[in-house]
């Protein structure tokens, strides 16, 4: 049987964030995806018009409880939540997540705690920076923010390896991966800090920010971490799976990550950047 899992995210009808972005790929990889929305939206912020909205607190939970009642929390390897819109929502995925476990002990949760970046800042309210802060990391077994999400939650700053490996250990899960760090005017890094180790993968600097791949790179390594493989395999795998696509959409014509025609490139990317110890 296919690993499941439980993936609780924004949803658009045109472009990739949310998991319009990482639902494709983790299936691609052979995981089963059970994808729970927290927003129906045309599409993401960043188009002149964005349609839709953030959903009703009650309505996710409805389909939180559905998820129960057809016992995928008991099978579920791992559950992903990454924008979720609101701090009443924020609520109710931190209930799903402790309800699940007591079914399931050896769940993984995985929060994306999606709130921000350093050339926009916030994007989510007060209280949902609150609610990521105080309620689902500290639920978390592993957190994957970008540079400017984790020194918010770690209340302070976060630009280089150094920061961020000191940062991870001011907040509460096991694992952290951190993105888009500054590695010289050219790189950007990614580390991972777990059980006391420090890691990083160091690539190239792509002109290319479109919307979404902070999804497309979680979900890459949720699925792998779903089937088995380890930490830092993983990490490797989704980041170069995240550069393929950015290289990609750089030399495309479109605003959009090009995920579907170029799967394979992003499963199997030529590239690779193998992950490097701190001492």
């Amino acid at each position: 049987m296919s690993p499941t899992i439980i993936s609780i995210q924004s949803q658009v009808v045109v472009g990739h964030v949310g998991n319009s972005a990482a639902a494709f790929p983790m299936r691609a990889l052979g995981v089963d995806v059970a994808e729970v929305p927290t927003t129906l939206l045309s599409n993401h912020p960043h188009y002149p018009t964005t349609r839709g909205r953030v959903l009703e607190a009650s309505l996710v939970a409805d389909l939180l409880r559905g998820v129960e009642e057809r016992g995928l929390s008991e099978r579920a390897s791992i559950v992903v939540s990454g924008y979720l819109g609101s701090a009443e929502i924020a609520e109710e995925v931190a209930a799903f997540v402790e309800r699940a476990r007591r079914a399931n002990p050896r769940l993984i949760y995985l929060c994306d705690p999606v709130m921000g970046d350093s050339d926009i800042g916030f994007f989510v309210p007060a209280e949902l920076q609150a609610a990521f802060a105080e309620r689902l990391v500290p639920l978390a077994d592993l957190v994957t923010p970008n540079a400017f999400e984790l020194a918010a939650l770690a209340g302070g700053p976060v630009s280089t390896p150094g920061e961020a490996a000191a940062a991870a250990g001011r907040i509460a899960p096991p694992g952290v991966i951190v993105t888009g760090l500054a590695a010289g005017e050219r790189s950007v890094c990614t580390l991972l800090a777990e059980g006391g180790d420090r890691w990083t993968v160091t690539t190239p600097r792509i002109e290319a920010r479109p919307a979404g791949t902070g999804d497309l790179f979680t979900g890459l390594l949720a699925a792998r971490r779903a089937k088995g493989v380890a930490a830092v395999p993983a990490m490797e795998a989704a980041v170069a799976g995240t550069f393929g696509a950015l290289k990609l959409t750089a030399a495309a014509t479109w605003e959009e990550m090009p995920i579907v025609p170029n799967i394979a490139a992003i499963l199997e990317p030529g590239e690779t950047f193998p992950a490097v110890k701190l001492v």
